[in-house]
């Protein structure tokens, strides 16, 4: 698909898909004739990890430090299945698991401290209603 279609299936602007390829992070799988970037499911599947981490403050190199450990793991699921055995050794396989693992407890991290700054801010907007309803002149009937 083109980048036109990814920007709207991912709801991200077509400069930021660029900036993602500039920096590496997800580099078109293949190009049209004329030159236009041509994307897979693959590819959209990378920037909606990346959509998801951008919220919760995650680095562009904590980024493709995360892709990396995914695409190595995912390659060696790959090889395993096709060839019953993988490239990894058990300890590269786990050295890259205790990084997604990493990358699952950061998030779970900043998702709490989302959720208890919503909590803050659900509590402002409640007490500003309330405020403007004891202050609003009463309708005449």
């Amino acid at each position: 698909m083109q980048i036109g279609e990814v920007a709207a299936r991912t709801e991200l602007s077509l400069r930021t898909i660029r900036h993602y390829e500039e920096t590496g992070l997800v580099i078109p799988s293949a190009r049209s004739q004329g030159g236009f970037r041509l994307y897979t499911e693959t590819d959209v599947a990378r920037l909606m990890v990346i959509r998801r981490m951008k919220p919760l403050g995650f680095t562009l190199d904590q980024m493709r430090d995360l892709l990396d450990a995914t695409d190595r793991l995912d390659a060696d699921d790959a090889e395993d299945a096709a060839n019953a055995t993988g490239r990894l050794d058990a300890d590269e396989r786990e050295a890259l698991l205790e990084r997604v693992r990493t990358y699952r407890q950061a998030a779970a991290e900043q998702v709490e401290k989302l959720r208890v700054q919503l909590s803050r801010a659900e509590d402002f907007a409640d007490t500003l209603s309330a405020r403007l309803d004891r202050n609003a002149p009463a309708t005449r009937v």
